[in-house]
């Protein structure tokens, strides 16, 4: 049976995976988004549940000031004796730590910090008992470049040996996103290298001692896209899981660039997650697909059905669904479920969406190229500078808007685009009524915007290029969101906005 790549879209990077049972997790990088490291549950490996976040509190996760691509870095998942631990970097404030739950849905254990420079820490419970910290050199004090590891005390994260340089990688750029096994009798470290860019790649060593020495893969890279034309580039920074029937397959992230001829190559979607098979030849050396595809053969995996896309809110819970995020960590006045039953109300402050701290915001991830959302809007603006809408964002100075607020004293419905130090007004209409349906339709090429009256005909307010959202423009590791937004752009805002249902459709 076939299964589609990639198996979770949209802006899911730098994907760990683990084991329990019959039952398998993955969690992603997040970074200046709350909650933090969205956790998935699938029993195929191709059909991935959200089933919460490991970071859902400020004392996890604080992000005050934390700036566009900040925040959480490369978290690893890894299940033992009951226990899920997942191990991340909050970049924000410069610190690693790993929590821990008995359920995968949480909630998860407050932070163990740890005295342990360096980005994506993982981990490898032993079968001696041992377990191995594993991560890269201190980005900020000019240690050599290398993947370096130390054994530690599960119970407090306290080194019970010296931090050691395992492995300096191939010699390709930025070694990172380290993960150890266990497997045959050998240590296997799988790293990836060429930073996460076009030349990403993954590659492997292995020893008979968990501290080395490490011999390289033969066939190093085992896994990249780079130079070539594949659909699916910028491949790396992966990990293995064994399935229920002994075979191996390897999650990792890649992109999509936009598919339009003879335009460069652009990626707003982000880093996504994709999964591929492994195989093992009689040295024991594993071997990744040497493309990896669009569609590829399930093998032996008993891929279910899968899911209806559902993408309708109606806000009609206690809680927001795990789709939707805030930036940085939000403040708690800032936006309500229950003040007006079957809505999401947003009191919009000072802090716009240009501005490096948590704005009135909650969004989700864009996971298609072709698709439409939109919103319906209860919102009546009193003073210059009010405004409430659908932003689509990529960071906190390259996002498009639709929305409604006053502008030189008069009400009206507008376009506006941010593009670094551009911003600009596209095209505005006056308008009069409390509501509106405020709606973006995206292609490959460009995001349309249009609004209407409820129950009238839909009327365009002109369209935006998704190159200019795409990270070879505004950089970072992120992907673009759809967000609901509200603010005064630099003074209190007094008007609640009433967001009464949000539509996803592909």
């Amino acid at each position: 049976m076939k299964y589609k790549n990639p198996v979770i879209s949209g802006f899911h990077p730098d994907p760990s995976i683990c084991r329990a049972r019959e039952d398998f997790y993955l969690v992603t990088s997040s970074f200046e988004y709350f909650p933090g490291v969205p956790i998935f549950h699938s029993k195929d490996l191709v059909n991935w549940e959200q089933i919460g976040h490991c970071l859902t509190r400020e004392s996890q996760l604080p992000l005050n000031q934390a700036k566009s691509s900040m925040g959480i870095f490369a978290p690893t998942i890894r299940y033992n004796n009951g226990r899920f631990y997942m191990i991340t970097t909050n970049l924000t404030i410069g610190k690693n730590f790993f929590v821990w739950s008995e359920k995968p849905e949480g909630p998860w254990s407050n932070p163990v910090w740890l005295e342990w420079p360096g980005i994506d820490p993982s981990l490898l419970f032993d079968e001696d008992g041992k377990v191995y910290l594993t991560g890269t050199q201190d980005i900020f004090s000019g240690e050599p470049m290398g993947i370096y590891q130390a054994e530690i005390e599960i119970e407090t994260g306290m080194l019970l040996s010296e931090r050691r340089l395992i492995w300096e990688g191939t010699g390709g750029a930025h070694p990172e996103g380290p993960h150890l096994y266990k497997i045959n009798g050998y240590y296997y470290l799988m790293i990836a290298e060429g930073g996460t860019e076009y030349g990403h790649m993954v590659t492997m060593a292995r020893s008979e001692q968990p501290f080395g020495p490490f011999e390289s893969h033969p066939n190093n890279p085992i896994l990249t896209h780079r130079s070539s034309s594949s659909p699916i580039q910028a491949t790396g920074h992966a990990d293995l899981v064994q399935y229920k029937d002994g075979s191996w397959w390897t999650v990792f992230l890649g992109i999509r660039p936009a598919p339009i001829p003879f335009s460069g190559k652009h990626h707003h979607l982000g880093r996504e997650t994709f999964l591929a098979p492994v195989e093992w030849n009689e040295a024991g050396w594993p071997y990744i697909a040497s493309q990896v595809e669009l569609e590829m053969d399930g093998k032996s995996l008993q891929i279910e059905e899968s899911r209806q896309w559902i993408g309708k809110d109606d806000f009609n819970q206690n809680t927001l669904d795990f789709s939707w995020n805030f930036l940085r960590n939000p403040m708690n006045d800032s936006w309500s479920l229950t003040d007006r039953p079957s809505c999401l109300t947003l009191y919009g402050s000072s802090i716009s969406l240009n501005d490096v701290d948590s704005p009135a915001f909650v969004g989700r991830r864009q996971q298609h190229f072709d698709c439409k959302v939109s919103t319906s809007l209860e919102f009546s603006p009193k003073e210059d500078g009010e405004e409430a809408g659908l932003t689509v964002f990529m960071n906190d100075r390259f996002h498009y808007e639709i929305a409604v607020g006053i502008r030189e004293g008069v009400k009206k419905v507008f376009v506006r685009r941010r593009i670094g130090s551009l911003w600009k007004v596209e095209s505005e209409h006056d308008y009069e009524q409390d509501a509106i349906i405020l709606s973006v339709h995206a292609d490959a090429k460009k995001y349309s915007f249009s609004y209407k009256k409820p129950g009238g005909e839909s009327i365009s307010l002109g369209s935006g290029e998704c190159s200019l959202l795409s990270t070879e423009v505004a950089g970072g590791f992120t992907g673009v969101f759809f967000g609901l937004y509200a603010t005064g752009n630099g003074r209190d805002a007094k008007t609640p906005a009433f967001f009464n249902w949000f539509k996803y459709s592909v």
